[in-house]
């Protein structure tokens, strides 16, 4: 091999999914950007083949025990994959890490803070792990450490408007004379045709707290004596004082329609115990430091003047000052992870890896600039820019113009999605990428525009005195009948808007978002639009044969696999491993089934067909137009028994979109529609939106692309800037009065565009 062929990452021949025997040279030590619309195979490339393999042979070095604990990725369809290094993988996949994971844990720099408080605060323990709410050294007593307790909620145990013998107890089991109910029935303390809204105070804690004395139970073998216990304290103890693993989920879920959660009363959502929030350093203890916004936390790092605590303190500062650069300044060190976008989650994992020493990694990202507005993308380039120039190899996946520009070499797939993509359109410079022949390189040549003629609206949904996070009493009025935009930097108070407040005061409005579909993982395109019903039928009706025999589900499965087209296996502590059914080559039903046909076509045929193929497959007039819902929210590509889990997170919000299309007279709430979307895709969202207001809709978007901003008929702007300095509005009205606006950050942006100063994007 020469010296010259190892500078680059080889890929030969991949055939992954819709790749068709692509190959190519990805220059190491660089930032290579994939583009290409959604669908095109750019996740292929890179997620699919070079980070899976790049895995595998990393795995195949460790010793035998500890590959045991590992995931088994199968070898990508691919002839060869040469020169790999080791891989960081920076993906969307939501944060987790439970109620115990927040910022400060996930970024480790809680652990700094702990130890400056431990070393030097006042009264100091001297030991780190007093101050962490996840050990018992350091936890609130009351909570365990989680700041929230859960408790029986009275107004849910009972319905106040019957007396107990109507029925007035909720719970399961406690239905008029049965043992559970004696015990209040037989109690002797209450009138029992008496409505429990109509209790006196006494009365109502004793049958909620009371105690003391003994109930006589009448069973069918005898009668029995059990001490009274109040209801509220009796469910507590038998059911949320115990350990509920081994509860059933339907039990759970029983038991969670009772209970209400609300912030710890002993450490009122600090998690840490008296001792540990008794040390202080200038005045504030550790809570109150992780409780400020990472920008004032930087402040008050500095004002620590104590030189031995100097080192920690500015270890500390350093760190913070990596997540207020690439945007978050906004978060606090205790803002739970389960909390946090998919784009805020990706780019906290980029700030763990911007500390370490490790050169000579491929780092490989998927989308870094999502939920990132205009004047916070010049932020991530840096991060990108940053990484490689430790002597990194950097690969992303990405629609933003702004974070393509900075590439040093572009592969750009297609030419669209599915079957009519999976081959290199281009690679090149992003010079070469504006003058080629691409859908891409024609998006990039494309004239940024404001239009001048806008909608008026019919009418207006108040939203008055909203205060949710860090809203400042907003009052504000979005109108009926036409396309609004909600637009601001990230933490600016968009969702806490829209999400909260717009939603609460407005429930009945359609909000999709980007958030993973309450399915199971055998969930499909099909199954989710009620496609399968119908087309079993069809098979049926074709073949003579029962329906249930063309579902994956049932009698019609590859006994191998159970259905699923893949081999699972369950690893402890990791993520569950999937191979490649031999059995059935991963097409998830029996031979017996797949040799029966439709019109030429098994059903596994039939599964595999995209959404645009299986429109001309079936003329049927309920199918046909559910199929085109597909096509009209730009699903054309997807196929039709793709798993769900699998889509990304713009796809998964089309899809809910699709089900809900036909509507009229709704409004309807989009959380970043654009996400995931090429240039040319976004031209399809805008007709979809603009299709929704002309049936009579309403239609709200919160979004930082300025395609859409420019396209809206109402911009409703936040800010000024994100989390304390937010949750203001600084703009309402068209587009074309947001250009003039001195003070709002995306009418800069949109000048910027139209101006040509900068190239189209967000």
């Amino acid at each position: 091999m020469s010296a010259a062929s190892a500078e680059t990452i080889r890929v030969l021949g991949a055939r992954e999914h819709n790749l068709r025997n692509i190959s190519l040279d990805i220059p190491k030590n660089k930032i290579t950007v994939f583009t290409g619309v959604s669908g095109s195979g750019k996740s292929s490339i890179v997620f699919d083949t070079i980070a899976i393999e790049s895995q595998r042979q990393l795995y195949a070095t460790f010793p035998a025990f500890i590959v045991n604990f590992l995931p088994r990725y199968e070898r990508p369809h691919a002839e060869a994959i040469e020169n790999l290094t080791a891989p960081v993988i920076i993906d969307q996949k939501a944060v987790g890490g439970g109620p115990r994971s927040t910022v400060g844990t996930m970024t480790d720099i809680y652990a700094l803070i702990r130890a400056l408080f431990a070393r030097f605060g006042s009264p100091s323990t001297g030991l780190v792990y007093d101050y962490s709410f996840n050990t018992p050294q350091g936890m609130c007593p009351e909570c365990d450490g989680l700041g929230m307790t859960v408790t029986a909620d009275p107004d849910k145990l009972v319905d106040r408007t019957k007396s107990l013998n109507d029925g007035a107890i909720l719970l399961p089991g406690y239905g008029v004379g049965s043992g559970d109910w004696q015990l209040y029935g037989n109690s002797g303390r209450f009138d029992l045709d008496k409505k429990l809204a109509d209790y006196s105070d006494t009365e109502w804690h004793d049958l909620l707290h009371g105690s003391g004395g003994k109930v006589e139970l009448t069973f069918n073998k005898g009668t029995w004596k059990a001490n009274y216990e109040g209801l509220a304290d009796k469910f507590t103890r038998s059911r949320l004082k115990r350990d509920t693993s081994g509860l059933s989920e339907k039990t759970r879920e029983q038991m969670q329609k009772f209970l209400t959660e609300g912030i710890c009363p002993a450490c009122h959502g600090a998690r840490l115990n008296e001792k540990a929030l008794a040390t202080k350093i200038n005045g504030r203890n550790i809570a109150e430091w992780t409780a400020l916004q990472i920008t004032d936390l930087i402040e008050v790092l500095e004002q620590v003047t104590d030189p031995a605590a100097l080192g920690l303190a500015e270890a500390s500062r350093i760190a913070l000052g990596r997540v207020a650069d690439i945007g978050l300044g906004y978060l606090s060190l205790d803002r739970p992870t389960s909390t946090l976008s998919g784009g805020e989650g990706q780019r906290l994992k980029m700030i763990k890896h911007l500390g370490s020493t490790l050169v000579g990694m491929t780092y490989i990202f998927d989308e870094p600039s999502v939920g990132l507005h205009p004047r916070d993308v010049g932020r991530l380039n840096h991060m990108l820019e940053a990484l490689r120039d430790k002597g990194n190899t950097v690969l992303v996946v990405e629609h933003d113009p702004d974070v393509i520009q900075i590439a040093d070499h572009i592969v750009d797939v297609g030419p669209r999605a599915g079957v009519h993509g999976g081959e290199i359109m281009f690679t090149g410079s992003f010079a070469e990428l504006r003058v080629a022949d691409t859908l891409t390189g024609q998006g990039l040549r494309r004239a940024f525009a404001v239009k001048d003629a806008f909608r008026a609206a019919d009418g207006e949904l108040r939203v008055e005195n909203a205060s949710a996070h860090n809203l400042k009493d907003v009052s504000v009025g979005v109108p009926t009948g036409i396309l609004t935009a909600v637009t601001g930097v990230a933490g600016s108070g968009k969702s806490s808007l829209i999400r909260d407040e717009f939603m609460a005061r407005y429930p009945d409005s359609v909000f999709v978002d980007q958030s993973a579909i309450a399915a199971s993982s055998r969930s499909t395109p099909a199954t989710y639009l009620g496609l399968m019903d119908p087309i079993r039928k069809l098979f049926a009706k074709a073949t003579a044969k029962p329906a249930s025999l063309f579902s994956f589900n049932s009698d019609g499965a590859c006994t191998e696999c159970g259905g699923r087209g893949v081999i699972i296996t369950e690893i402890a502590y990791m993520d569950p491993v999937t191979t490649h059914c031999e059995s059935c080559d991963g097409r998830r039903f029996s031979d017996e089934v797949l040799a029966l046909r439709l019109r030429d076509k098994s059903i596994a045929d039939v599964l595999e067909l995209s959404a645009e193929e299986a429109v001309e497959f079936f003329p049927e007039k309920a199918l046909n137009a559910k199929l085109r819902t597909m096509i009209e929210v730009g699903l054309d590509y997807l196929s039709l028994g793709q798993a769900m889990s699998t889509l990304s997170g713009g796809e998964r919000q089309r899809i809910k979109l699709a089900t809900q299309l036909q509507h009229s007279g709704t409004v309807y709430v989009l959380d970043e529609p654009t996400t995931g979307l090429h240039m040319s895709d976004v031209d399809t969202l805008l007709r979809l939106m603009d299709g929704l207001v002309e049936r009579g809709n309403t239609v709200i978007v919160i979004e930082h692309n300025l395609d859409v901003v420019a396209h809206a008929d109402w911009v409703i702007d936040l800010g000024p800037d994100g989390g304390k300095n937010g949750g203001e509005i600084v703009f309402t009205g068209t587009p074309a009065e947001l250009l003039r606006h001195p003070d709002s950050l995306t009418g800069e942006y949109l000048r910027l565009y139209k101006d040509g100063s900068a190239i189209r994007g967000r």
